[in-house]
């Protein structure tokens, strides 16, 4: 797991997340895209756990949005429900890969402008296991994950302040684990009516 961070208000979504990536298989360290657009929409899906389920469930939306009558809050309905269908079969071949059923997971945010409400929405989506359903809350405020090393800090939208709270968070993760989960750098996609930024906020 890394940091998925989200921060909203009606004009304005932040989404920020780290870029290490780490192949299951071999260990090997790389630079992924932890957050994707769907830019016709403006629309921004990030997540934080596996990236191959992340792609997965970025295809199908990619897809999605191509419907003539696409809205995110239908796709936002929607995702919960994939998530659930499509996750025995990665949890199978997570387990014939030898990764450890404690370490599956995965956490993800569908947000931005909704035209029908005329203002940010984001989703946020958490599954550990084919036992229970995903969970599915509709975000107020924002989402900061993992949340625990930030407690007592203010929220905000400043550039150094999520990078810094980033930072904090790496920090926490690594050393909870044991080994290098977070790290890399930080890209935060900025979204409001009309208009998407991405910003490569720095090294963690």
């Amino acid at each position: 797991m890394s940091i998925l961070n989200v921060l909203l208000r009606p004009d304005q979504l932040l989404v920020a997340v780290d870029t290490l990536a780490e192949d299951a298989h071999t260990g090997r360290k790389s630079c992924g895209a932890k957050l994707l657009l769907i830019p016709q929409h403006n629309l921004v899906l990030a997540a934080r756990g596996s990236s191959q389920f992340f792609l997965r469930i970025y295809e199908l939306s990619l897809q999605a949005s191509f419907r003539a009558d696409f809205t995110m809050e239908q796709l936002s309905r929607e995702l919960g429900l994939v998530i659930d269908q499509l996750w025995p079969g990665y949890e199978r071949a997570a387990l014939e890969a030898g990764i450890q059923p404690n370490a599956l997971g995965t956490e993800m945010v569908l947000g931005g402008w909704s035209p029908r409400v005329g203002r940010i929405v984001a989703t946020a989506y958490a599954k550990q296991s084919s036992v229970t359903p995903a969970v599915v809350l509709q975000l107020e405020g924002g989402l900061a994950s993992p949340g625990e090393p930030l407690q007592g800090r203010e929220d905000s939208f400043s550039p150094d302040a999520v990078l810094q709270s980033s930072r904090i968070q790496a920090a926490w993760l690594n050393k909870t684990t044991g080994r290098q989960v977070a790290g890399g750098h930080v890209l935060a996609a900025v979204l409001r009516e009309g208009q998407t930024v991405i910003h490569d906020l720095g090294s963690i």
